[in-house]
């Protein structure tokens, strides 16, 4: 299988596609990645340096993918941080190419936004650019809680409130919307969810919530990947689901006992494919 990835690039340490290109490939899949920009570090650092590309790369780079006549082999395409309207057009032109040559073809969007902890960190008329265009194209989402409130227009405090939301956003176009890092007022305090929610069901998985000195960055780009990659593999999402949960967890728990805020990816590959915890998914809708 092939997939397209249209996402951030950093030299130093595991976000944007840094984060999601070799968890694919770990898992047996062919990636073509493609950079949004290129920076030195993740901009949780004091300092970064490297450039922003402009949409003219993006469409040339897909230009020389389709001259090869690889497209009609693309299985899916994976979009992450996008920042500008204009980038987000090139990527969303990517997708309906990739469509043409592979009517199958899954989009799955990862609408970065922001996060909880820092707010928006995109041009402010991106959430708006996702529920008018992203949603319409998109097989797949997979917002953070503070992302689906965006995308939605609805405050996320409680359970119901967050199956609600994903529901709301998935009437626009997705069959899926994954929630990822999801807390609300009934969330026991040692644990975190994922919310898996499609138009006629929605499940969930409890994993154990690790208290890191600094956050890391980077999580949610590889849960995006890696529910992606199982979900091309079996077509279901809650297997998927607790799949994607799995390898995650391993992943940071093996960050956490390393003592570091950039994600283990390579150090504890094995959990990408072997996890040393398994989750169970509950459906509660």
């Amino acid at each position: 299988m092939n997939v397209l990835s249209i996402h951030s690039h950093v030299a130093y340490g595991h976000v944007g596609n840094s984060a999601a290109v070799f968890p694919l490939q770990r898992l047996g899949i062919e990636v073509w990645p493609v950079h949004t920009l290129q920076f030195s570090n993740h901009l949780g650092y004091d300092n970064a340096t490297g450039q922003v590309f402009r949409a003219d790369h993006i469409r040339d780079v897909i230009d020389g993918i389709q001259a090869l006549g690889a497209l009609a082999s693309c299985d899916a395409v994976l979009t992450g941080y996008l920042g500008t309207t204009d980038l987000g057009e090139a990527a969303l032109a990517a997708v309906e190419r990739v469509r043409r040559a592979n009517p199958k073809a899954v989009y799955a969007c990862d609408p970065v936004m922001g996060d909880d902890g820092g707010g928006l960190y995109v041009h402010e008329d991106i959430p708006d650019f996702f529920r008018s265009r992203g949603m319409t194209l998109a097989d797949i989402i997979t917002p953070n809680r503070f992302e689906l409130e965006l995308l939605s227009g609805r405050r996320i405090t409680t359970l119901d409130e967050a199956i609600a939301a994903a529901r709301s956003v998935s009437a626009l176009g997705p069959r899926i919307v994954l929630v990822t890092s999801l807390r609300h007022a009934a969330t026991a305090s040692d644990t975190i969810e994922i919310l898996a929610a499609t138009g006629e069901a929605a499940w969930r998985v409890h994993t154990p919530y690790l208290e890191f000195p600094i956050a890391p960055n980077g999580g949610g780009d590889a849960i995006a990947a890696l529910f992606l990659a199982h979900y091309l593999k079996s077509r279901d999402c809650v297997s998927a689901l607790e799949a994607a949960a799995a390898a995650t967890y391993g992943i940071m728990a093996a960050t956490h006992a390393a003592g570091t805020r950039e994600l283990q990816l390579i150090a504890a590959q094995g959990e990408l494919v072997r996890p040393s915890q398994r989750f169970t998914a509950e459906k509660i809708a």
